[in-house]
């Protein structure tokens, strides 16, 4: 693979700490710019619209700059994003800052995996992409953690501080190993863009990531209240269970690209699949300790299996014509499931069969992914085997 590759790594890692990391400090920024714990969450809110707003514009406004200079130029956003966010006055600077940075991170990933793709040879396509993605996958592993800590013990402005450090180091590895661009970028029509998306498989590969990303994060929005309160775990117990969570999301991302350089169609069936049978059992394998460990782990797995997958469906189906802003939407699209997901298993604890059951309820949500990607695969005219769904 090619270093590049890696440099692209570096990037995806600190947007990953970024966007998650503030999680773990809701407590300590609520405190210091006194605000209440759910003001404090809308910051998460906040970077999740700067993400699917930023996504299709920023890579619409930049289509006709060399990749390599979209990428730098993102790169110094997230550092400038981050020491504001770290020199922050007041909630509203924060809010502020929080999405500026977010506006790098749809096209970060979406003209990345352009980037990447055309890196490496056809057939390493889609594993390309998923070592880019580790980046992010490892960012929720090691990142995330190390920046919990580190805003408890010295204050959440000194975890900023971190980020806009990696942020630095990544843009230095960003400028060195990307090669330039071997042509200046055609001249972009945005309509023509639109209409390349607009197309049958690529919105139908839009809406499979939506749906399965929903099933996802549906349950693991909730999988501290599902550890505690119906598997019985103690609080403490959270985190070491979460580091086998994201040990899954690492190794399913990498199993995830390679499968969808063998078949592309038949990796998005089969892991949708996997995903959807993992959430169903997550129902009765939480009132075991030992299941519940082990279907936490598989969660991340199965959940990160597919994105390489899905990106790959999308750039294929736009086929050169607007593929940088395919790729953008499909991780806004990401985002979007994201959000649906934590919407929907908040209801079904609030008005629905309850806590326990939100992992059935969360396995609902593959289900309508695979339907919406048979109509793709159907549309794009691409024969599904039988055994696509085994």
């Amino acid at each position: 693979m090619h270093l590049a590759l890696y440099a692209l790594t570096a990037g995806a890692f600190g947007i990953g700490v970024t966007e998650f990391v503030i999680m773990g400090l809701l407590l300590e920024v609520s405190r210091e710019l006194n605000v209440t714990i759910s003001a404090a969450g809308l910051l998460i809110s906040g970077y999740a619209l700067g993400v699917t707003i930023g996504a299709p514009i920023l890579t619409v406004l930049t289509a006709r700059w060399p990749r390599k200079q979209v990428l730098v130029g993102l790169m110094v956003i997230f550092v400038i994003g981050n020491a504001a966010c770290a020199l922050a006055p007041s909630y509203g600077w924060l809010m502020a800052a929080r999405i500026l940075t977010a506006l790098t991170h749809g096209t970060f990933f979406g003209v990345g995996a352009v980037v990447a793709t055309g890196l490496v040879a056809p057939d390493k396509r889609a594993s390309a992409i998923a070592i880019m993605f580790t980046g992010l996958t490892v960012a929720t592993v090691l990142g995330v953690p190390f920046g919990t800590w580190l805003g408890q013990h010295y204050g959440w402005r000194a975890t900023f501080w971190a980020v806009t450090l990696v942020g630095l180091v990544a843009l230095v590895v960003l400028a060195a190993l990307v090669p330039r661009d071997r042509s200046q970028p055609e001249a972009s029509d945005w309509r023509a863009d639109i209409r390349a998306i607009a197309r049958g498989p690529v919105l139908l590969g839009l809406l499979t990531t939506v749906f399965g990303y929903a099933g996802v994060f549906a349950v693991f929005t909730y999988i501290a209240p599902l550890l505690t309160q119906i598997s019985g775990f103690a609080d403490s117990a959270v985190s070491p269970i979460l580091l086998i969570f994201g040990g899954g999301l690492v190794a399913g991302n990498l199993l995830g690209g390679r499968l969808a350089d063998r078949n592309l169609s038949r990796s998005i069936i089969g892991t949708l699949a996997v995903l959807a049978a993992t959430l169903a059992l997550m129902t009765f394998a939480f009132t075991n300790q030992i299941a519940a460990i082990a279907f936490t782990g598989l969660l991340g797995a199965a959940g990160f299996a597919t994105v390489a997958p899905l990106q790959m469906w999308v750039l294929s189906k736009a086929d050169g014509a607007g593929q940088s802003l395919a790729s953008s939407f499909n991780i806004g699209a990401f985002n979007l499931g994201n959000a649906i997901g934590a919407w929907a298993g908040g209801m079904a604890i609030a008005y629905g069969p309850g806590l326990a059951l939100v992992p059935l309820v969360a396995a609902i949500f593959p289900l309508f992914s695979i339907a919406a990607a048979l109509l793709a695969i159907r549309a794009s005219k691409q024969p599904v085997l039988a055994t696509a769904c085994t």
